[in-house]
């Protein structure tokens, strides 16, 4: 799960400069093709507690942030709702790898819970993801979730990280007034289709018109949003301001937690070239255990990004015991062991040294 950012590419590097490329480890890629058939089966008794009781926390805890008086025992609350609900949101990168009919409901359920109510419906994320995943598309222009972060400006890093602290107000403008706008507007439409529709990184991505049944999806996902949207303009006037700030500031927070996350979900030092399997991998972060913080700034499984780029269909549930058969089967000299890392801070400071070279 990504927030769409601004940020300036840079211009690629003459290809003198350019390192050369990594070779696919084949011992790695072999186990991870056993691992992929061996836990590839979502398990529906795991996904349906723990989204639902995620996401029924985290709106006690917004409830609890808007009506307590207490400040203290709100702010309480309202960091309750903002990492549980975070939790409930991350589901949707399960959302658009989960296979059809794995696990029925499951994505009008996230959608009726979550989505719509954050304004993150599934459609936003759902063909997009997946394009990431592309063999020919990870760390080129083409990919929507990708930025060579570490080749940027010095800037470019607390930028990335401020504008997910507007995402609740883009939200609330794409959804309350560019939606229902775009209804009329047939040209407004299209750029809102292409330019506004993605939890992407890339801003020169577009996406193509939805078609079939995915169309319909995405229009009753994005009616919801709109509705939403504009219930929350509205209450301002029965409820007053607090409700809405409140329900910003949660949103807020955890929007900046996510952008942190894809900060360190990688490396970015790709420069734009296709790259081999196993330099997708060396390019992407494993924070395993034993650190127990990654499980809250990372969770359902998103600790082990790396090993999702060996694992795609492998749902969150199993990358754990995927990761110790990895760790017990490749000696420490593998390209595997290349992929893993102690936690956010090192691989933040990682990346602002890269920038620096940049000036």
């Amino acid at each position: 799960m990504t927030a769409h950012t601004t940020i300036a590419v840079p211009s690629p590097l003459p290809a003198e400069r350019r390192r050369a490329p990594i070779a696919d480890d084949a011992a790695m890629l072999r186990l991870a093709a056993e691992l992929n058939r061996e836990f590839s089966v979502a398990n529906p008794a795991i996904y349906w507690p723990d989204f639902l009781i995620s996401t029924a926390i985290g709106y006690a805890g917004l409830a609890g942030a808007i009506l307590l008086d207490s400040v203290p025992l709100a702010l309480a609350c309202g960091v309750v709702a903002m990492l549980t609900l975070y939790r409930a949101a991350s589901f949707i990168h399960e959302l658009t790898h989960i296979r059809k009919g794995a696990l029925p409901g499951f994505r009008f359920a996230w959608n009726l819970l979550i989505g719509v109510p954050l304004m993150i419906p599934s459609f936003m994320y759902e063909g997009v993801h997946t394009l990431h995943h592309a063999r020919t598309r990870y760390g080129t222009a083409n990919d929507p979730e990708y930025l060579p972060l570490a080749l940027m400006k010095p800037w470019s890093l607390p930028l990335f990280v401020i504008v997910a602290m507007l995402a609740p107000v883009g939200l609330i403008f794409r959804f309350g007034v560019l939606t229902p706008l775009s209804v009329i507007v047939p040209p407004l439409r299209r750029a809102v289709e292409a330019q506004y529709s993605a939890l992407s990184i890339n801003p020169a991505f577009r996406r193509r018109p939805p078609e079939g049944e995915f169309k319909r999806q995405w229009y009753w996902q994005e009616a919801g949003a709109c509705l939403f949207a504009l219930a929350l303009i509205a209450s301002v006037f029965a409820f007053g301001w607090r409700p809405l700030l409140t329900y910003m500031a949660v949103h807020s927070a955890m929007t900046v937690i996510n952008q942190l996350r894809t900060l360190v979900a990688h490396l970015w030092e790709n420069e734009g070239e296709a790259m081999t399997v196993t330099a997708q991998y060396l390019d992407s972060v494993n924070v395993p255990p034993p650190g127990v913080l990654p499980e809250i700034w990372a969770p359902v499984g998103l600790r082990y990004h790396a090993l999702h780029h060996l694992l795609p269909s492998v749902p969150y549930h199993a990358l754990g015991r995927a990761h110790v058969r990895m760790i017990a089967t490749m000696d420490a000299q593998s390209s595997y062991a290349g992929g893993n890392y102690r936690g956010m801070l090192p691989l933040v400071g990682k990346i602002a040294r890269s920038t620096m070279l940049r000036g």
